[in-house]
């Protein structure tokens, strides 16, 4: 042991005399150390309410544009926000799918503190996929999906974000967007190069034609198939690419509230969805938490996409859970 070690044992012992005459945890939380640090309390995000939600759209049946399951389940979307208290709009208009069927679209979005100019954007697609076009079975190929992972898991996530918003506001304001028509593209069945652009209607409309003339937000998080089985987010890869920071803003989150086996800090692949719109057209920086299964042998998007087995049995609590708490990390420490 050499003289250098002696003396920093000796000044240790003496600041541990120290400490404790003089005594600690004097300080409340935050103020360590005389500073003005910022005590944030995060809501704890109630998987049993998100699961509730999940389950209360999938009660209507596939919300396939055009439908009456679609517009009954609309209504209900609408009428969920405004009892959590968003001041509620609607963008409601006929698109063209990529065969020229004239859809009824209808986004509906979800409001909080109108007049904060500091916002913060987050959405999910509402919408189900008219073809079970990856089903195993060929027989299922014209049959619509009932869509509890690829559409409901997002936007029930987000109605449960929008209940505790409305019992604790965060400092900045919120809206959160149903984006419709995403689930229309090009089906695999037809045997044609599917378009980019056949795909995500309702956030192409939006970015083009937001709600608010000149809206804009610090950042945008796209939510899609987050309630799945042994679901891994990886990073997406036009998010790293239009808005890497905030994905390394979100995956610490994720990590740092207990739940990085389902955020692991690797790249995934490029995934065409709602997020660029928002990121091409509208200029906002979007990412999308979207899963990536490495053990799937249907689809990197798991064994449910696209296939009649996309319903509540395979909706796991733990899953939304993790994305849920990791979405309100991230919004209550934002200021």
């Amino acid at each position: 042991m050499n003289r250098h070690t002696i003396q920093i044992l000796v000044w240790a012992a003496f600041s541990i005399l120290l400490t404790c005459c003089v005594g600690v945890g004097s300080k409340p939380a935050g103020q360590a150390g005389g500073s003005n640090a910022r005590v944030v309390n995060v809501p704890a995000f109630d998987a049993d309410s998100a699961y509730s939600y999940v389950a209360g759209q999938v009660a209507f049946g596939p919300r396939v544009p055009n439908s009456e399951a679609h517009r009954e389940c609309g209504d209900y979307l609408v009428q969920q926000l405004k009892r959590f208290g968003a001041q509620v709009d609607e963008q409601c208009d006929v698109v063209d799918a990529f065969d020229g069927t004239p859809l009824q679209m209808r986004n509906i979005i979800g409001s909080f503190q109108l007049g904060n100019r500091k916002r913060l954007l987050l959405c999910a697609h509402w919408d189900c996929r008219p073809w079970a076009d990856n089903d195993p079975d060929e027989k299922n190929h014209h049959t619509p999906v009932n869509g509890a992972n690829d559409g409901a898991s997002g936007v029930g996530v987000l109605l449960e974000v929008a209940r505790q918003i409305q019992q604790q506001q965060p400092a900045l304001g919120v809206d959160i967007i149903f984006f419709d028509v995403e689930d229309y593209g090009v089906p695999q069945f037809m045997n044609e190069l599917s378009s980019e652009g056949s795909w995500c209607l309702g956030s192409q409309y939006w970015a083009r034609t937001p709600h608010v003339t000149d809206y804009n937000a610090r950042f945008a998080i796209l939510l899609d198939m987050v309630g799945g089985k042994g679901a891994t987010f990886y990073k997406e890869g036009f998010s790293e690419e239009y808005a890497s920071a905030i994905v390394d803003k979100v995956w610490g989150k994720a990590h740092a509230a207990g739940y990085g086996n389902y955020f692991p800090k690797q790249r995934g692949g490029y995934v065409t969805d709602d997020h660029l719109p928002i990121n091409r057209i509208a200029r906002i920086p979007c990412i999308d938490i979207i899963p990536m299964m490495t053990d799937s042998e249907l689809s990197s998007f798991g064994d449910t996409w696209h296939t009649v087995n996309d319903n509540m049995e395979h909706i796991d609590r733990s899953t939304l859970k993790a994305v849920g708490q990791t979405l309100l990390e991230v919004i209550y420490n934002e200021e």
